[in-house]
């Protein structure tokens, strides 16, 4: 049997294995944009969830075709002006719009770092920035802003030949993100009720614990494409025979990423614990992305101990970092951005010359440097464009649609319709045939736990009484108030989230209707609520204008 060797280009293999893996890679950390949309989502009051949502959609459909438009030529042209190189604006723009295939790869693997950049501000302006102040800067951080910080660095800026290093942009892409985040909040102010007369602080929480600890596991699972994916070259053609490329160091930066994430989580939980007696769960989470975000420009050439060692400050200093940030420069940042993107960025940014191998690492003058140009560059633009905004009356919305949602006045939705409640169709109920038709109208008002609502529902449909007002209230009675946790800070919860029922009957005896949303709604534990049944002295139907009984 004659065996024929296949002969392969060295060169065409490496280049179609090391383009799959970029693109698989581009495509996990774009799974991540799900990540971030749950854990803002779940930071932030009901009300407002729809809205956040709506951000991070935006985010990516606005800002990636501005990246791909201007934002990537921005980048290249930065590079060469403050490198002391030279380009073209055919060369510049060319590489996108007039690119190839493989040019178009590397802009796609370029395009997802700068959407994780623009989706970092939105958690911190929720809950009160207009949706088209805060698209209006995304465009121009797509443009300019994050472009400029990636032409000095990346593209091969001055900063670059400082020697100033971030593997996969925990300075560059997170630290620009988590800064801009908070000078936005800074301009924009807190949301209302956030800080009383005299500076206290009113706790807000969040709506979902479990959407933002969801939201950190799809973030930390994406990360591994942010960091490992970053090691873009699986091989390189030498000499005819394939070699590995930056795969040589792909389990160093798989590691480091691992240990980030566990030690940061570990970090926050003790800091937690000594500030509290209790470990906070949304300070776990955000300290296991704080841990991420230190190691991920550093994943490259950190040892092992550097990378435990950089992750457990950086999980360490969140909780501190936000109680600062809230209480003494009060700045209302409802996500932690800065503390999980900023300050933790910056703390792995300024690590590297001492925790990385030996002969490895960069010089703490170069990361100084990076980090000083970095920040101003950041604040400066950041707060040129929200205070522009903020000048001429557009970058915050009214008090009546804040205090309304951002979901009804900014995109007129309700996220929760039906108050979290099962939707139970109950229209028509049953026809009465026992006579029990009635001279008398009467009102019975019934305030009952809001997870019992379907069941009531479906209840009063049975006897006869379809009909019902619901009104989602707050109140209390004898159900004793309890202490909530929200980011390590304890609040009080005295009034009670509730549904208010208003059933109007003649058709029915009412202590049948009372009997049947007691039965219906009876858990056995304080807190089931109450029914009072009243008098009614008149009705009138608007469509008919029929009165008394003939019009219930």
């Amino acid at each position: 049997m004659n065996l024929t060797t296949l002969q392969v280009d060295p060169a065409v293999l490496a280049e179609g294995v090391n383009m799959m893996w970029v693109l698989v890679m581009t495509f996990l950390i774009f799974f991540m944009h799900a990540g971030f949309a749950m854990l803002e989502a779940g930071q932030v009051r009901s009300k407002n969830v729809a809205n956040q949502l709506t951000k991070n959609l935006l985010t990516w459909a606005v800002g990636v075709v501005t990246f791909f438009f201007v934002g990537a030529a921005i980048s290249t042209i930065v590079g060469a002006i403050t490198g002391g190189g030279s380009y073209t604006l055919a060369d510049a723009f060319g590489s996108t719009l007039g690119g190839d295939s493989g040019a178009w790869v590397d802009w796609l693997f370029g395009a997802v770092f700068a959407m994780t950049a623009a989706t970092i501000v939105s958690g911190a302006v929720a809950g009160r920035a207009k949706l088209r102040a805060y698209v209006g800067f995304t465009v121009l951080l797509a443009a300019v802003i994050y472009p400029v910080v990636t032409g000095l660095t990346w593209a091969g800026g001055f900063l670059d030949a400082l020697g100033f290093h971030d593997f996969a942009g925990g300075m560059i892409v997170h630290a620009v993100g988590g800064i801009a985040g908070l000078t936005a909040a800074w301009i924009l102010g807190p949301r209302m009720d956030r800080y009383n007369a005299d500076g206290t602080v009113n706790v807000i929480p969040g709506h979902s614990m479990t959407f933002a600890v969801l939201g950190t596991l799809v973030l930390a699972f994406g990360w591994y494409g942010f960091n490992v994916g970053t090691a873009a070259t699986v091989f390189t053609a030498e000499g005819g025979e394939l070699a590995l490329g930056d795969f040589a160091y792909v389990g160093r930066v798989a590691l480091a990423t691992t240990l980030g994430m566990a030690l940061g989580a570990i970090g926050a939980s003790v800091v937690s614990l000594a500030l509290t007696q209790k470990v906070d769960t949304l300070y776990v989470a955000n300290g296991l992305l704080a841990g991420l975000v230190s190691v991920t420009g550093i994943a490259d050439v950190v040892t092992w101990w550097g990378a435990v060692l950089v992750a457990f400050v950086a999980g360490a200093q969140l909780p501190l970092v936000f109680r600062f940030v809230e209480r003494n420069l009060k700045i209302d940042d409802v996500c932690a951005v800065f503390p999980v993107h900023g300050s933790a960025g910056v703390i792995g940014a300024l690590a590297i010359p001492f925790v990385a191998v030996p002969g490895e690492g960069p010089t703490a003058f170069a990361q100084v440097a990076g980090v000083v140009v970095i920040t101003a560059w950041t604040i400066g633009a950041t707060a040129l464009v929200w205070g522009a905004f903020k000048a001429v009356g557009q970058a915050r919305v009214t008090p009546d649609h804040e205090r309304d949602g951002l979901d009804v006045s900014e995109h007129g939705v309700d996220t929760y319709p039906e108050f979290g409640g099962p939707d139970v169709a109950t229209d028509g109920g049953v026809v009465r045939t026992d006579g029990g038709r009635s001279s008398e109208i009467k009102m019975v008002t019934a305030v009952i736990r809001p997870d019992r609502l379907g069941a009531v529902k479906k209840a009063l449909a049975e006897v006869g009484a379809p009909s019902l007002t619901v009104t989602n209230v707050s109140g209390r009675g004898s159900q004793p108030a309890k202490k909530g946790q929200w980011r390590g800070e304890e609040y009080t919860v005295d009034l009670h989230q509730k549904v208010k029922l208003e059933c109007v009957i003649a058709d029915v005896p009412a202590d049948e209707v009372a009997n049947a949303i007691r039965e219906a709604a009876n858990t056995g534990e304080p807190g089931d609520g109450k029914i009072f049944i009243m008098p009614v002295e008149d009705a009138l139907q608007v469509r008919t204008g029929k009165r008394g009984v003939d019009a219930v």
